[in-house]
């Protein structure tokens, strides 16, 4: 039998990524599918505690194992902003990526190093214990958005080793090496034990 588990999301780019990942060993659930339709604040001022905020708000609420992630572009540049900001960096309601590439892209000019990393912390919890993973790709931020797939700051990321944007190189090869499907094999491999 298929284990069930939620994860603490209605974004459905994170959804169908997190789901090729997993492939079909475990029946992934979003929040839409348990009737959950609370906006779950994030107002921890770590990436494990937003993520832990998520998935504690599920198992208290709904009884159900889960697991919430949260992701932050963390730029050397910035002193590791927009970090635990990036979905709201460029102010005002809900995510409007291209603002908060407008703003990054701002911030950075004239600046020579241009060193950035995605990290993704994700809490699981399992029959009532936390879990905590973590994913780190380090990259740079380009001068100028290039690509169309992806979504947040694929356009403005190039992956160390790689020539083109997270954007560019679409989602087959994103889903194999990006922080998320980094954090995602940790915690398929744990679940497999």
């Amino acid at each position: 039998m298929k284990r069930k588990l939620v994860f603490a999301t209605n974004n459905a780019h994170k959804l169908e990524e997190v789901a090729a990942i997993l492939g079909d060993q475990i029946e992934l659930l979003s929040l839409n599918d348990i009737d959950c339709h609370t906006d779950i604040p994030e107002t921890a001022d770590t990436l494990e505690g937003n993520a832990l905020l998520k998935s504690s708000f599920i198992y208290n609420n709904y009884g159900l194992n889960c697991f919430a992630d949260d992701t932050g572009l963390e730029v050397e540049a910035l002193d590791g902003a927009p970090g635990v900001y990036s979905a709201r960096y460029a102010g005002g309601e809900g995510h409007d990526a291209q603002a908060n590439m407008l703003k990054l892209l701002h911030e950075l000019e004239g600046k020579e190093n241009r060193k950035a990393q995605f990290r993704t912390a994700i809490s699981l919890i399992l029959d009532g214990k936390n879990y905590l993973f973590e994913g780190i790709i380090k990259g740079e931020i380009i001068k100028e958005k290039r690509g169309e797939s992806g979504f947040g700051y694929d356009p403005v990321f190039q992956p160390e080793g790689y020539d083109k944007t997270f954007a560019e190189l679409g989602n087959d090869i994103k889903n194999k090496i990006s922080h998320r499907a980094l954090a995602i094999q940790k915690l398929c491999e744990f679940l497999q034990r």
